[in-house]
């Protein structure tokens, strides 16, 4: 064997369409054209100042050296305490695991759950990385055709009959990376009691959900001990390159999570976990409150916009900061669509070639994550594109 001869896994995880769109912008940009970004989902508010002052001290202190595999236990007190304020849920600071973001939640839970060649069942569409964390455990992804007719996603009937003697649990999103839509609080609830009565697990990522503009304010905890949820600090708490978020399990498997996170991370930045501790005072969560209120503002301004324009958002999104538009009316090839827009109108956007086949050539995604300003002038440049191609 040489250094050639890579994993076969490989095989099974695709390239990330948004960032190779995005390196391409990075040479226009370059060459001195003005990009604007609504590809990649991240925030343009960044921590605020107190979350930074925090790290600064952190550092000043010399507070640098390992910590518990799970996390500070001041952080998990905190999570747990922010559960009980928003949402109403008790959650024991024991069963909380601080994580190197939600992508080391996401891998840790796969590394405890999945065997290999396990079906795990996830809509089409879907955040992509999470069928490739199933891919590296050896795991098969079974994404789910759930169109805007099922809010894109799934519903307690598809995964009953989509079940099989592989299957072995579900991924879901709520709110949604690409589409911005949530699970419906009872829709969950019969989801989850399918997955029970085949004893499997249901893994639900709720990253966004701090970033809900409709209804009260709902965790997938609320309906069970059962269920394993993963989030993060870089959305709703505006930490992207910080690296920090959490996993919440069952009791039962802290042991074995803490024990695969020794192995395989030995623990969080310590510096970013003594930072997120200033996130969760009265004042910095008014401030979050505040960017999450210029957030709805934003979708309130773009999907009509869109609209307006000739594409078609069959959901409008009610929580994180994407819009799933069906650019049909407009193109046949959404790939070809966003590679016309960055090269031709300086715009960044994904194709829903990232997010599954069922809407890989009619959709687009688009993140308003940034300013109003450059929503108004990216709106400008389409209507631009749209009356002169």
């Amino acid at each position: 064997m040489s250094f050639s001869d890579l994993a076969s896994r490989l095989q099974h995880i695709a390239p990330f369409h948004v960032m190779e769109l995005a390196k391409r912008a990075a040479v226009l940009e370059q060459q001195g054209r003005h990009i604007i970004h609504m590809g990649i989902g991240e925030p343009d508010f960044t921590a605020p100042p107190a979350v930074v002052a925090a790290a600064t001290q952190a550092m000043t202190e010399g507070k640098m050296q390992y910590t518990s595999a799970t996390g500070l236990p001041a952080l998990r007190e905190a999570i747990s305490a922010h559960y009980q304020r928003v949402y109403g849920v008790e959650v024991a600071p024991a069963r909380i695991v601080v994580t190197a973001g939600a992508s080391a939640a996401l891998l840790l839970a796969c590394a405890a759950l999945v065997e290999k060649d396990a079906e795990v069942l996830m809509p089409d569409p879907s955040y992509p990385c999470n069928r490739h964390f199933v891919a590296a455990f050896e795991g098969r992804a079974t994404l789910i055709d759930s169109g805007p007719e099922h809010r894109f996603q799934l519903s307690a009937q598809m995964v009953r009959e989509h079940w099989s003697a592989a299957t072995r649990g579900v991924l879901l999103a709520s709110p949604s990376n690409p589409t911005g839509t949530s699970i419906l609080p009872g829709e969950l609830a019969q989801i989850i009691e399918v997955v029970r009565q085949q004893r499997g697990f249901t893994i639900v990522d709720e990253i966004y959900q701090g970033l809900s503009y409709e209804g009260t304010p709902f965790s997938a905890l609320s309906l069970g001990d059962d269920v394993v949820v993963i989030n993060s600090f870089s959305k709703y708490f505006n930490m992207t390159g910080w690296r920090l978020g959490w996993l919440v399990v069952p009791e039962h498997l802290v042991p074995a999570i803490e024990k695969l996170a020794q192995n395989l991370f030995i623990c969080a930045s310590s510096i970013a976990q003594y930072a997120a501790l200033a996130c969760f005072t009265p004042e910095v969560i008014a401030l979050y409150e505040e960017r999450k209120a210029e957030f709805k503002r934003r979708r309130d301004y773009i999907v009509p916009q869109l609209q307006r324009l000739g594409f078609t958002v069959p959901v409008v999104p009610d929580g994180a900061f994407y819009v799933y538009a069906d650019c049909s009316a407009i193109s046949d090839d959404a790939d070809q669509l966003t590679i016309d827009l960055l090269e031709k109108a300086g715009l960044v956007l994904v194709p829903g070639l990232d997010f599954g086949p069922a809407t890989a050539r009619r959709y687009i995604r688009l993140s308003y994550a940034t300013s109003m300003e450059n929503l108004q002038q990216a709106v400008a440049r389409l209507e631009h594109y749209l009356a002169t191609r």
